[in-house]
């Protein structure tokens, strides 16, 4: 017979593939229902998920498509479950009517989106980083989503613990954005004992009469029940009141309500947003990374060391909300920013708008067959600003 309490965290060290972590840190969050249709290169999270959830009590379907993974997700939240379900590009971009459809009746639930080449069909086992602004803009209407962005099976673990605890918190979904090279990187992974592990659940009404949809502060996070406690819920994707009554011509309801939903992640971006700073306070050329690209940026800055430049670097493991303070102060602290992606420019178009006029912001990008951005590559480029400086 099966301990299933003994199963949930396999505390250890282990040598872990990316997808297996991510999979492994959802368990250990306490994911208890997974809906997903296998795409390349997020199968083996789909995989994993289905030997494990059993193991420990929970629940995996296996849908006939993305829409109907998204939906039974949002469908298992209600329930009560912590959920998720993983994809790459493709499939992402069919979920994006249900995303919006969960930040708008709050719903905690976590998606994966191990990115690959696009658009379309792309090339499928390859890595890229092109799904960064989809991520932030890919449903329509005003809304808040938080994003995450790991470097290494390690963070594959510890952000999915993560994503679950701010979805469970914010009453929102939260987005998990690798990538192949991550995804399948194979990497040592430490997992802590479970009394080690924050776990964050959310918060249930005191009572049938407490609003689930709002109440009076602009940023308020509205309890959540769960459908068979005897509450009277009405969920709905149109405009609704505290109550969850549909109110789709009262501009003031729907003012109100969307400023909320907004307002609950904008004004807590401090508390959500997670960056790792190196040299900023001495560097004379900074960058700004996220996800696999930034693995070249540390072998870049050890090259640029050796020939005696000082280089800032601001590696984001949240993308949205986007850390405007942090790269301000790295623009007024620099004159050269350099942003790494693997797209034809997405995230440098943030960095541009957040340094205005402090320093000139460079991309560097390369898209097709997978390639990284290579630490000489990056090291070509910031010599070549020095040199034009120099001039």
């Amino acid at each position: 017979m099966i301990n299933k309490q003994d199963k949930q965290v396999l505390s250890g060290t282990h040598f872990w593939q990316g997808d297996i972590a991510c999979a492994e840190g959802a368990i250990a969050a306490g994911c208890r229902f997974f809906a997903g249709y296998p795409i390349t290169p997020a199968s083996e999270i789909t995989e994993h998920m289905a030997k494990r959830l059993p193991e420990v009590g929970g629940i995996y379907v296996q849908m006939e498509d993305e829409i109907a993974s998204i939906s039974a997700v949002i469908g298992a939240s209600w329930g009560g479950l912590k959920a998720m379900t993983a994809t790459s590009g493709p499939g992402f971009s069919l979920m994006q009517e249900n995303i919006g459809y969960a930040c708008m009746t709050e719903t905690p639930c976590v998606i994966v989106d191990i990115q690959r080449v696009g658009p379309s069909t792309g090339q499928a086992t390859k890595a890229a980083q092109g799904d960064v602004m989809q991520a932030r803009w890919g449903t329509h209407g005003d809304h808040e989503v938080i994003v995450l962005s790991p470097n290494s099976p390690q963070e594959m673990f510890d952000l999915t613990i993560r994503a679950f605890n701010l979805s469970e918190l914010y009453r929102v979904p939260v987005i998990i954005l690798a990538d192949e090279i991550i995804g399948h990187m194979w990497e040592k992974v430490h997992v802590p004992p479970p009394e080690k592990i924050e776990i964050y659940n959310r918060k249930k009404p005191s009572s049938f009469s407490e609003p689930v949809f709002g109440g009076v502060g602009e940023t308020e996070i509205p309890p959540m029940p769960r459908i068979g406690d005897g509450y009277n819920l009405l969920i709905t994707g149109s405009t609704h009141d505290k109550y969850g009554y549909r109110k789709t011509v009262d501009p003031e309801v729907h003012r109100k309500l969307v400023t909320r939903i907004v307002n609950k992640i904008r004004k807590n971006a401090e508390k959500i947003i997670d960056v790792e700073i190196q040299n900023i306070e001495n560097a004379d050329i900074g960058i700004v990374s996220f996800g696999c690209t930034s693995r070249s940026v540390y072998d870049a800055i050890e090259l640029a060391g050796r020939e005696g430049i000082t280089v800032g670097h601001v590696r984001l493991r949240t993308i949205w909300p986007f850390p405007e303070k942090i790269v301000r102060k790295l623009a007024e602290k620099v004159n050269f920013i350099l942003v790494p992606e693997m797209n034809l420019g997405q995230l440098v178009y943030e960095v541009e708008r957040v340094a205005g006029c402090e320093a000139h912001v460079k991309a560097i990008s390369k898209i097709g067959g997978g390639e990284m951005i290579t630490p000489e590559e990056i090291l070509s480029e910031i010599k070549r600003f020095l040199r034009r400086r120099a001039v």
